[in-house]
């Protein structure tokens, strides 16, 4: 096809490729965890970075994952200590974390250019500065999964069995907290603040329609992740639609084409 000849093009793919196997090993723990609303809460306190960024003049990226960082670790402290209760912790994140972006935004001088890929998401403008963060990104998630994954398998599942094989669980957690958080930011690029839940969950359900095994789960939401992420791409493309929106339809569409699929082979 003519479109990969662009280098724009190329860069998307080689960002679809990376984030696919950090948003499918990360999500698969999100999914089984239970954290979606968590997940949801550290990606809109993240706009509040955004916002900061455009105002102080340093990259809105930066920003974004020291404030959903800290937000994953006030998130994850507050409800051990059973502060608040988890949902009220998580929408005063959520809320707070919109309202700074929102204020820092329109006090910022100038028009704020790449906004919208922000919030919506725009995989055909990353950079080779993105490319690198995601390729970090992507080695530390295989990097950590590969050496803790029996522990991770048994703090995802069942914490206090964990806690009797001698896991140290506290540390799990924010170790995966910190990685839910950087994955959440880096993937926003790809697919905005808007919708990078849908990346991070949609792959998963998906799989876990065919499987019941975390690994098996991850191997496919990387696959089914990628595979949308490229055909998102093309349609995009050739449609002049925002390219985002139009992976996550395409996963939207794959789900729903998985579930009926499982219909009629069980019903047979």
């Amino acid at each position: 096809m003519e479109l990969f000849k662009y280098g724009f093009i190329q860069h998307a793919i080689l960002a679809a490729l990376l984030m696919s196997v950090a948003c499918g090993i990360v999500g698969t723990y999100i999914v089984a965890r239970r954290m979606v609303f968590i997940s949801g809460g550290i990606t809109h306190a993240s706009f509040g970075g955004v916002g900061i960024g455009y105002f102080l003049g340093f990259p809105p990226l930066a920003g974004a994952a020291v404030v959903a960082v800290l937000a994953a670790l006030t998130t994850e402290n507050l409800t051990r200590r059973k502060v608040l209760r988890n949902d009220s912790i998580i929408a005063i994140l959520w809320s707070l974390g919109m309202a700074i972006g929102i204020i820092f935004v329109y006090l910022s001088p100038g028009y704020a250019p790449n906004l919208m890929s922000f919030l919506f998401g725009s995989i055909i403008t990353v950079t080779s500065t993105d490319l690198w963060l995601m390729l970090g990104l992507a080695l530390t998630v295989l990097t950590v999964f590969i050496l803790f994954y029996k522990a991770i398998l048994y703090v995802a599942f069942d914490e206090q069995f964990a806690r009797i094989r001698g896991i140290p669980v506290m540390f799990i957690n924010y170790l995966l907290i910190v990685l839910v958080a950087l994955t959440i930011v880096l993937s926003i690029r790809t697919a905005g603040i808007i919708l990078v839940l849908s990346v991070l969950t949609i792959p998963q359900n998906i799989s876990n329609l065919f499987t019941n095994r975390f690994s098996h789960i991850m191997i496919g939401s990387v696959v089914l992740g990628f595979f949308a992420s490229i055909l998102g791409l093309i349609l995009s493309y050739y449609l002049d639609i925002p390219s985002g929106a139009t992976i996550i339809f395409t996963l939207v569409i794959m789900y729903l084409a998985a579930r009926l699929i499982k219909v009629v082979i069980f019903r047979r």
